[in-house]
């Protein structure tokens, strides 16, 4: 959420930017709400210095044996103007609050122009794309003739874009996490964190997925208590300093966790519907870090760093590009798209988005800092994907394919997994 009197001192400029990720920001609107809101403060505040003044009279005439009768007549008329004048600043902020929730981030200017991912810019890319002397498969054909995957009973158990792994393919997922976990805590310096996959509307709200994005999210509750299934990581693991001012010496702060994601795919109807691109319930291991402002840039490119090494370890080939103003999260400035190649697919798709959100979450959440002299700020928030489990899977089956339907394992995922190979008949290899 923005400071509006930072919208509105921005002015023209803060509309060009909005404009630029396809958000018509009514400046005018903002600015008689603010107007409004401030002019009835300063009303409130006078009333109140009033109210004092004439209770100090009450007590001066009282003492004197004077008649107090008109002065506490005044008193109470004063009382009712300070009820209406807050009452009136109510009105004003059910009015403002919901404008503000609803504005997204401002994007960066070096941020390219554009509203979809063909603007994207690349940035570089790493590996070279596998050559295959065969029609290679899609981790669907493959990882069905595998025995790895079945998507049809998944399907039979809740519906479409689900996915069930067995076997190797189950040993695969968690084999994944605990690669990604163990390279980010121990090479990368995170904390690991296990935290609720349920929370709050607050905490939606605070990470920007609500209250605009509310048909995107799963929804559950009991009586009067609703709560939200997560789609990332990001939204609790961000939202642990909520309402919190932390010592600046502290930071950065790093924290990675492996969750199950889930999305509704609200809009997405006829993209991507067969396998694991798209789906309604994924796990994801997430990298959230929470920094000073002016060390958010050189955050992001390391975060990137981390997740870019999770591919190389993988030897998987990628590419890296930035994203166009118009293709942004709600709440990203700017973001980092790191793209798989998939043979099946012949193209590179996304496999991790890494955004600097700059202090944009944090007001939202009361994220805030002090330094040694006690001054307080905003913090900035960065978070990425550090990888997904199943798109990571994707890259790895069709990457590794052979001409007899066998899948070959990254060498670093071998002590996690047990075996190197995973055959069309259902067996394992070492």
């Amino acid at each position: 959420m923005h400071d509006p009197r930072a919208l509105l001192d921005l002015g023209a400029d803060a509309v060009r930017r909005l404009a630029r990720r396809g958000y018509t920001l009514d400046l005018s609107t903002l600015e008689d709400l603010v107007s409004r809101r401030s002019t009835t403060i300063q009303r409130a505040n006078e009333l109140r210095a009033e109210s004092k003044r004439v209770a100090q009279e009450v007590q001066v005439t009282a003492r004197r044996g004077g008649d107090v009768d008109g002065l506490k007549e005044r008193a109470r008329q004063i009382k009712d103007e300070i009820r209406g004048a807050e009452s009136e600043q109510d009105r004003i902020d059910a009015g403002l609050r919901p404008l503000l929730l609803e504005v997204p981030n401002l994007p960066l200017d070096t941020v390219p122009d554009g509203d979809s991912e063909e603007f994207a810019v690349e940035v570089r890319r790493h590996g070279d794309t596998p050559a295959f002397s065969f029609e290679p498969k899609d981790h669907v054909d493959l990882g069905e003739s595998l025995g790895i995957f079945d998507f049809a009973r998944a399907t039979k158990l809740s519906g479409p874009r689900f996915a069930a792994a067995r076997g190797a393919g189950a040993r695969l997922e968690r084999g994944l996490a605990a690669f990604f976990l163990d390279l980010h805590t121990t090479r990368h310096d995170y904390t690991e964190c296990s935290v609720p996959y349920l929370v709050t509307r607050e905490t939606m709200t605070g990470t920007g997925q609500l209250p605009k994005f509310e048909e995107d999210l799963f929804k559950t509750g009991t009586g009067t208590r609703d709560l939200y299934l997560i789609p990332t990581a990001e939204v609790p693991l961000t939202n642990l300093h909520a309402t919190e001012i932390l010592d600046a010496d502290t930071l950065p702060l790093a924290y990675t966790a492996h969750t199950p994601c889930f999305r509704s795919e609200a809009g997405s109807y006829g993209k991507d519907t067969r396998g694991l691109i798209r789906v309604h319930q994924f796990a994801k291991v997430e990298m959230v870090r929470i920094c000073h402002p002016d060390q958010s840039r050189a955050e992001l490119e390391k975060m990137v760093g981390h997740a870019e090494t999770c591919l190389t370890e993988l030897g998987l080939p990628y590419r890296v590009v930035t994203l166009a103003a118009g293709d942004l999260s709600f709440s990203a400035q700017v973001t980092y798209d790191i793209e798989v190649w998939l043979p099946g697919q012949g193209r590179y798709r996304e496999v991790s988005s890494c955004s600097d959100c700059g202090t944009f979450q944090a007001r939202r959440a009361g994220i805030r800092m002090r330094d040694k002299h006690g001054r307080r700020g905003l913090v900035a928030t960065l978070n990425g994907s550090g990888l997904p489990i199943g798109r990571t899977l994707a890259a790895i089956l069709e990457n590794n394919q052979r001409e007899d339907g066998s899948v070959v394992m990254p060498e670093a995922l071998v002590p996690y997994l047990g075996f190197r190979v995973a055959r069309p008949d259902g067996s394992v290899g070492t």
